[in-house]
């Protein structure tokens, strides 16, 4: 019986939360030898969603990975809350490890929006490694 190779699933976004998040996520599959599975999704108005990965951030992004030698799979849904799309990667591969980047955002912000982190949180079977980037800078 062979053994699957481990899998560390990322959601990534082009902010610093996101660059935590994938740092962190990269660190996390070279220590387990796994593949790491990179989720970059729109909920459906990709052309103008500007944490949508396109033309040379995609680029960079996949150069970046290929560098790194950990071997992945980048996916860009579109269509789906975050969340979902999250879960459902974590419950098809099954993942060791869920890599989320954390936001501070306020209770009414929280109350109106919801939160993808809460219901990921929730949802996922596996651990969730929840990241900040770096503090805001004041100036």
């Amino acid at each position: 019986m062979t053994q699957q190779q481990p899998v560390v699933v990322v959601g990534h976004v082009p902010t610093p939360r996101g660059r935590a998040a994938l740092e962190h996520a990269l660190a996390e599959a070279e220590r387990r030898g796994a593949r790491l599975v990179v989720i970059n999704s729109s909920r459906g108005d990709a052309l103008v969603d500007e944490e949508y990965l396109q033309g040379d951030p995609l680029r960079r992004l996949h150069d970046e990975l290929t560098v790194s030698g950990v071997p992945f799979e980048l996916r860009q849904p579109i269509g789906r809350d975050v969340a979902e799309e999250l879960a459902d990667a974590v419950a098809e591969t099954a993942a060791e490890v869920l890599v989320i980047g954390l936001r501070r955002r306020s209770a009414v912000g929280k109350l109106l929006m919801g939160s993808a982190a809460q219901r990921i949180l929730l949802t996922v079977e596996c651990p969730v490694l929840a990241v900040k980037g770096p503090p805001a800078t004041t100036t």
